[in-house]
């Protein structure tokens, strides 16, 4: 069996339905009884991931499992799992934003390589997803607000990140790798925002805001505090220098990255005016 640990998020709800139509035994972690996954999915409480038998392998998101990761991974090697796959971020391998962000995602990291369980990393670039924020703005004004325009990172596609843990998760070749997962296009802000204006068939605009004015809008949107520190140190250093892109997926899937332009044409629905 494979354990999903952050099935709800977008990587892992995506990563169960590739697993589920392979036919693979899977068990997702939710608080909700009642979540919408494959046929046969086994939903498992968070509160009962300790006493779960029979699983062979973990994908693990730091985020969804918090400081309970030491705990969590010793005990699975005294369950008899074999294999962990880490979702962590290209900035432990190349710098950007606070360091704290950084530190909590090489902390798993090295908790997975000291387990004693076989592992594999996945160094993921900002998500498409990510770029739902404006989804808000621009149904109702045609328009994105943000700050360091000029930042560029080579974003990924969910579903790649997705398609690359099932392929760790089900094939042992990849115990001991670490690899970085990119998109293959280095793309600004106002590039994205044009792309989504494209999938539209709209025009848009990227509206520059100051990096103070980005931060009030989302704490008085009720985020937390250390969602604009995380967004906001990042873009600061990509404006600097463009973030990583790598082949990473192209190799290991045999196909390109999907662009962000295909992520917009496919999540045009989200951006669109009601009545549209």
């Amino acid at each position: 069996m494979i354990l999903i640990i952050g099935a709800t998020g977008v990587v892992g709800r995506e990563t169960v339905r590739l697993l589920a139509e392979q036919g693979a035994k899977v068990a997702a972690v939710t608080r909700n009884p009642h979540a919408d996954f494959p046929a046969d999915t086994q939903l498992v409480d968070p509160t009962e991931v300790a006493n779960l038998g029979g699983v062979e392998t973990i994908l693990l998101s730091p985020r969804a499992v918090g400081a309970a990761a030491a705990d969590l991974l010793a005990r699975a090697r005294e369950a008899g799992t074999s294999r962990v796959v880490v979702l962590s971020a290209a900035t432990v391998q190349y710098p950007a934003g606070l360091a704290l962000f950084r530190q909590q995602f090489q902390a798993v990291e090295d908790l997975a390589k000291e387990s004693g369980l076989g592992w594999t990393i996945l160094r993921c670039t900002d998500f498409a997803a990510n770029t739902l924020a404006w989804a808000g703005q621009i149904r109702a004004t045609g328009t994105a607000r943000g700050a360091y325009p000029q930042a560029r990172t080579s974003t990924i596609d969910e579903r790649d990140i997705a398609a690359v843990a099932t392929l760790a998760l089900t094939d042992s070749a990849h115990t001991g790798q670490t690899y970085l997962l990119t998109g293959e296009e280095s793309l600004s802000q106002p590039e994205k925002v044009a792309a989504l204006g494209a999938a539209l068939g709209r025009t848009l605009a990227f509206v520059e805001a100051t990096p103070d004015e980005i931060r009030r809008g989302m704490l008085t949107a009720g985020l937390p505090d250390e969602v604009p520190d995380r967004l906001l140190g990042s873009l600061a250093d990509y404006a600097r220098e463009a973030g990583p892109t790598s082949d990473t997926v192209r190799r290991l899937l045999g196909r390109p990255a999907r662009t962000y332009a295909t992520w917009a044409h496919d999540h045009r629905a989200a951006f669109t005016p009601a009545g549209e």
